[in-house]
């Protein structure tokens, strides 16, 4: 079963949205994205898969645009759905998040997604720090942070 965070509310129209995000392990560290817009939030690195894009394809891109790094090759680790509004896209999206362990390989530049900065923490402390509670409970979990 897919763990489900967020309410989803009753008569208002989702639009289902599959995302892929990673978690990037290097030295001890967790590699997380701060995003200044629309919600000032940290994050797993990630997104949206485009129509016609393979997950590990948007993946792969997502990461570049979000940290400026490229990754070796994923595993997937778990999933999660959540119910959000995006204001970005002005849209209720139902949030389906497969989260893939990955390693960073070589950093190409600065993030090219605007707003955007990498932020390398300590794992207790990204699982404190990130945004949702996907990403919070797939980054305990993974380490066993309980």
């Amino acid at each position: 079963m897919i763990p489900v965070h967020g309410v989803r509310e009753a008569g208002r129209r989702y639009r289902l949205r599959p995302g892929a995000y990673a978690l990037l392990l290097r030295e001890g560290r967790v590699l997380l994205t701060h995003q200044r817009e629309p919600d000032d939030e940290f994050q797993l690195p990630g997104g949206g898969i485009d129509p016609g894009e393979t997950p590990l394809a948007a993946l792969h891109r997502e990461v570049y645009e979000e940290t400026g790094w490229r990754i070796g090759p994923a595993r997937r680790l778990g999933a999660f759905r959540r119910f959000v509004f995006m204001p970005e896209y002005d849209l209720w999206a139902e949030k389906l998040c497969t989260v893939y362990l990955a390693r960073p390989i070589r950093r190409l530049g600065l993030p090219t997604e605007p707003g955007h900065s990498v932020h390398w923490k300590r794992p207790r402390d990204a699982a404190a720090l990130v945004g949702n509670p996907g990403d919070a409970a797939l980054v305990r979990r993974f380490f066993g942070l309980g």
